[in-house]
């Protein structure tokens, strides 16, 4: 009688045990994540930012909120290491690096906004299982409104910290320019915080903000006014491949070129709307050059953000999607596919890759 010889490998143990610590750890991160979302919506972190310490009894009356919930969500806070928790005292508090990434949103740590996008992102889910199945896609206007809240929160940091004082340095010849005088275009502005960014560094400069959702253009607009920047930067709802003509000096894409259905359109459309010597700024997420490179947390973040979000997006425009973690290759052949002859990376951060476009 023949026998059938396994194949199989053996368990390892160790391995099973720490794989099996590692996905209870993301349970809890999953969870938590939906906790500090709660956070920063009721304002829990601000109020603890603002004492020298409190109970689940002083937050909650602080915060106009229920005690019993309070007190569990600070337990799991302070077992996060989201807080600090002094069992002497029995209060609460945030060390000054919990403070700065939780509460100050002027600050190029702050994380807050991604709370939002997580939630956002994970009550699309319906709709994703149905495009895993299915095929097509989910547009970006589809998905919970939180999803344009948190991402202005999110990246709005990053672009306070770096566009004026390293990526538009960075770039052949448009400081000056911009300075001077010049047509900025923001494409895929979305609520508008990089378009009135610029608009406050760069005053004799116009700049004109483009998005296809309707509402972002409102609030961009509204945000505008706010901060006093109405008379220099304009919002018209257009898509990348049809914003108005205007020899613009400088073309700008904020971390949007990978979730446009042809992006190959969007860059043939700004070649014939850039002027001969000005240059596309194209800020993309961080990704590596090979599939293993982004075997890390900031590659682990981005692909699930493009399969829920990006992807999704790019798809329900009929398009094959670069996604969120695109090459820099892949980035490279989309920009010469649409006419331009340089491509360059100029800056980069932990979280951006900054690239440069000219003809």
């Amino acid at each position: 009688m023949s026998q059938t010889v396994s194949t199989k490998a053996p368990l390892n143990e160790e391995k099973l045990q720490n794989f099996l610590g590692q996905v209870v750890g993301d349970f809890g991160a999953a969870l938590s994540s939906v906790l500090g979302y709660i956070g920063i919506k009721l304002g829990l972190y601000k109020a603890l930012g603002e004492s020298e310490g409190m109970t689940s009894a002083e937050l909650a009356a602080k915060t106009n909120t229920t005690e019993r919930y309070v007190r569990e969500w600070l337990l799991n806070q302070a077992a996060g290491g989201y807080v600090e928790y002094d069992a002497a005292s029995g209060k609460y508090s945030l060390a000054p690096e919990q403070k700065l990434a939780l509460t100050d949103e002027t600050s190029q740590f702050y994380v807050g906004g991604g709370f939002y996008v997580v939630k956002a992102m994970a009550n699309a889910q319906p709709r994703i299982i149905e495009a895993f199945q299915n095929g097509g896609g989910m547009l970006w206007g589809e998905h919970d409104s939180d999803l344009f809240v948190g991402t202005e929160k999110f990246f709005r940091p990053g672009y306070q910290a770096h566009l004026v004082a390293d990526w538009i340095p960075a770039l052949t010849g448009i400081e000056e320019k911009i300075k001077a005088g010049g047509k900025i275009a923001d494409v895929g502005c979305g609520h508008g915080a990089s378009s009135i960014l610029l608009a406050e560094a760069y005053p004799n400069s116009q700049i004109y903000g483009f998005d296809n959702h309707e509402p972002s253009i409102k609030h961009a607009q509204s945000a505008a006014e706010k901060a006093n920047v109405a008379d220099r930067v304009k919002f018209e709802a257009a898509s990348a491949s049809d914003f108005p003509d205007a020899q613009y000096d400088l073309i700008c894409f904020f971390d949007c070129l990978h979730d446009m259905g042809n992006p190959t359109s969007a860059i043939k459309h700004c070649f014939e709307t850039l002027s001969s010597d000005g240059s596309i700024l194209i800020v993309e997420p961080m990704a590596g050059n090979s599939v293993e490179e982004n075997f890390n947390p900031v590659g682990r973040t981005f692909s699930a953000a493009s399969t829920l979000c990006c992807t999704a997006n790019a798809i329900a425009q009929g398009g094959t999607a670069l996604g969120a973690v695109a090459s820099e290759e892949a980035l490279k052949e989309t920009v010469l596919a649409g006419g331009f002859t340089h491509f360059r990376r100029a800056a980069e951060t932990p979280f951006n890759r900054v690239f440069e476009a000219r003809k």
